[in-house]
């Protein structure tokens, strides 16, 4: 299964600086998608595959700033690479200290601007694969009876199998199918490696009592 194309979304309300941008994007093979506005991207944009936005800091309506917010707001790992016509130094440390990867004052050189791209879009690519792979842990997570997310919880606080057995009422032999269990389901290779899909989905790592 091949990956999925990289779309590069771009927002500027010149109409023909979007057209010369859509054109370098599929030049270069990214899908592009140009939008004249921030709530024209908001209707129109889905969040899936390896994505980045390029957007324009002054437009009409929400400004690039606030959809910036609103995408942060709305919990989307899209990075955005800034262009404008006339930036100033206040405002680019604004859009960057709230995470975008690059600032670019126009006219800048294409390559400057594929230089960006090609970062912000291996930084959506990182993203998707760790959201993917908490999906997964949390789906093997979810599969565990009560019981076993009981015995999870005090294996990885450190306890022996005859002390979680004596915190939970049970015998030890049962401990150890419970255990057995645990591990064949969140496919964990060792303790450690329990201990750190534990830590990974934010359980408690002490016993509750």
């Amino acid at each position: 299964m091949s990956a999925p194309e990289p779309t590069v979304y771009l927002v500027d309300d010149d109409a023909s600086v979007c057209q010369s941008l859509a054109r370098l994007m599929k030049a270069v093979g990214y899908r592009a998608r140009a939008f004249s506005s921030s709530d024209e991207f908001l209707r129109h944009y889905r969040d899936e595959g390896p994505a980045c936005l390029v957007l324009d800091m002054h437009l009409p309506g929400m400004t690039g700033l606030e959809l910036q917010r609103a995408l942060a707001t709305a919990q989307w790992s899209l990075p955005i690479v800034f262009i404008t016509g006339h930036g100033d130094v206040p405002t680019s440390v604004q859009a960057m200290k709230a995470g975008a990867v690059e600032f670019l004052t126009k006219p800048f050189k294409n390559e400057v601007l594929l230089d960006a791209i090609r970062g912000s879009l291996d930084r959506s690519r990182v993203a998707l694969r760790l959201d993917a792979e908490a999906r997964a842990l949390k789906a093997r997570y979810d599969s565990l009876t009560s019981r076993e997310r009981e015995v999870m919880a005090l294996v990885v606080s450190g306890l022996l199998n005859k002390q979680v057995g004596a915190e939970l009422g049970i015998s030890e032999i049962t401990v150890k199918a419970h255990r057995g269990q645990v591990m064949r389901k969140m496919k964990a290779d060792s303790l450690p490696d329990l201990v750190t899909m534990a830590a990974r989905l934010g359980l408690a790592s002490t016993p509750s009592h």
